[in-house]
């Protein structure tokens, strides 16, 4: 018996989310008395894993999957978990695990619980807490299948470093036909993405221009954070649809949300209601955001980003 995870990687580099799934899935395997198990898919430097709990690594590797296949990775996934009896699957909330997981639990007749944002209540049945309705609500999830697979949330769970050795089995993947041709990739021009941010500026219509964009993204520099947009900027075109976050854009559970010049309609709020703390800024007090956030500047944007972003340079460089 097991306990697997699906190692995302961008750029070749392992993403965050996987240290994170590795660090939950390492509670969960040492309770059970099973080794933990991880799935790579074209990437080279997977010892870094190591660090987080896992013990052996299956990097699948081919030029047939260079570019993400639900079906494909999911068969791939599915031999690997058969082989090594995994019980319980652990993906991350990325837009490709959740094209993934559906399969998957078809593939291995596995119960799915998705948006996890804890450790298991009880394993036998398994039963997990998950956000619904938008993250307006929680629930309690059980799942009686023999295999089952878990959804982690995005920054749901802290990263923690349990040391192990590890071993490394390369594998050729499956042989699966695909008709999947990816003609372009747009990609955020920040420097740390959305999805794996502990900090996420947002930028709104009150910002007047995409002239005036190097505010929110002088202070995500400084901050360490990514740059996102409403969809009325990404909508004008001042910021790539790469951006907008909201419940039609990405979702953002980032540990931190700093929305500027951002009304708060109801679509957006939706999107980023995960964020551990939100903090407004917008000259207008009765905007709705002021109702969902945890700190609120009333003030001119124009003002209040410069002098924050100035302070907050003088107290790194302390």
């Amino acid at each position: 018996m097991s306990v697997l995870i699906y190692a995302e990687s961008e750029n070749g580099k392992i993403k965050k989310s996987a240290f994170e799934l590795a660090s939950y899935g390492y509670e969960i395997a040492s309770e059970m008395n099973v080794p933990l198990i991880a799935v790579t898919f074209n990437q080279d430097e997977v010892e870094s894993l190591g660090t987080y709990g896992i013990e052996k690594v299956i990097k699948f590797k081919g030029p047939s999957i260079s570019n993400f296949t639900a079906l494909q990775y999911a068969e791939n996934i599915a031999s690997i978990a058969n082989e090594n009896e995994a019980k319980i699957i652990i993906l991350s909330s990325s837009a490709n695990a959740k094209y993934l997981a559906p399969i998957l639990s078809i593939t291995l007749s596995a119960g799915y619980a998705s948006n996890v944002i804890a450790l298991p209540e009880k394993l036998q049945p398994l039963t997990v807490k998950r956000t619904c309705f938008t993250n307006k609500a929680f629930n309690f999830c059980s799942l009686s299948n023999e295999v089952n697979i878990v959804g982690l949330s995005n920054n749901s769970y802290e990263i923690k470093e349990n040391p192990k050795s590890i071993e490394i089995i390369e594998k050729d993947s499956s042989s699966t036909e695909t008709t999947l041709k990816v003609e372009k990739l747009e990609k955020s021009s920040g420097k740390v993405t959305i999805a794996d941010a502990d900090v996420v500026v947002s930028g709104g219509r009150g910002l007047k221009g995409p002239e005036n964009w190097h505010l929110i993204e002088d202070l995500a520099d400084t901050l360490g954070g990514a740059t996102a947009c409403s969809k009325p900027v990404s909508d004008m075109g001042w910021r790539p649809h790469s951006e907008h976050v909201g419940q039609t854009g990405k979702p953002v559970a980032s540990n931190l949300y700093i929305a500027i010049g951002v009304s708060g309609a109801i679509q957006h709020l939706a999107g980023v209601n995960s964020s551990k703390v939100k903090v407004v800024i917008n000259n207008d007090p009765e905007a709705p955001f002021f109702k969902a956030a945890d700190y609120g500047i009333v003030g001119d944007a124009f003002e209040v980003i410069p002098q924050l972003t100035k302070k907050l340079k003088e107290f790194k460089s302390k």
